[in-house]
């Protein structure tokens, strides 16, 4: 079996692009970069916010190499917490020439609806674009861009639209219909 899935590429060209959306009233919701790199917490989060969308192309790294990828230059995890549980993350990826990817994005499930993603969505762009002040080794950013597919979230696309992001490029293509690792029902 096959999906058709259809992936949109966004970007930011400056860091007035950002529209931000204003933090959930409220809630205790706290955005801290996991600064320590944690194969272990990472890949919760990862199976936590994709698993009822389809991310499975991490799901096969061993430790070693979730470490590796933790640990490049640039590459940061900041996660949102919600009275102290995670709610979600955004991770930042560092790339040649001033480029910084959102490599990953979103919320677990029982946290979505709730106002978060669009302000974890704005503090994750934030970060993006100060990325070199925090990695003098880099070059300064000079453009964010992410990826969605017809798998992510409903809401998805909206929220980066929102957000400033313009699109750039769209591919259709035919993917395994694999199975998820959850949540499990009624999660």
């Amino acid at each position: 079996m096959s999906l058709t899935v259809t992936t949109w590429s966004l970007e930011q060209t400056a860091p007035t692009d950002l529209l931000p959306a204003a933090a959930p009233e409220g809630d205790d919701v706290r955005i801290i970069r996991a600064e320590v790199p944690s194969p272990e917490f990472s890949r919760f989060l990862y199976a936590s916010v994709g698993g009822d969308i389809h991310w499975t192309d991490r799901l096969s790294l061993s430790y070693a190499q979730w470490q590796e990828e933790l640990a490049k230059p640039g590459v940061e995890t900041w996660v949102a917490y919600d009275k102290g549980t995670p709610a979600g993350y955004v991770e930042l990826a560092a790339q040649e020439g001033g480029v910084v990817e959102i490599v990953y994005f979103g919320l677990i499930p029982a946290f979505r609806g709730r106002r978060i993603g669009g302000h974890l969505l704005s503090y994750g762009v934030r970060r993006a674009w100060d990325l070199a002040e925090r990695w003098p080794e880099l070059t300064p950013t000079k453009r964010v861009w992410l990826h969605t597919c017809s798998k992510d979230g409903e809401h998805a696309m909206d929220n980066y639209l929102r957000r400033g992001f313009k699109l750039f490029d769209t591919k259709i293509e035919q993917e395994p219909d694999v199975p998820t690792p959850g949540p499990w029902q009624g999660a």
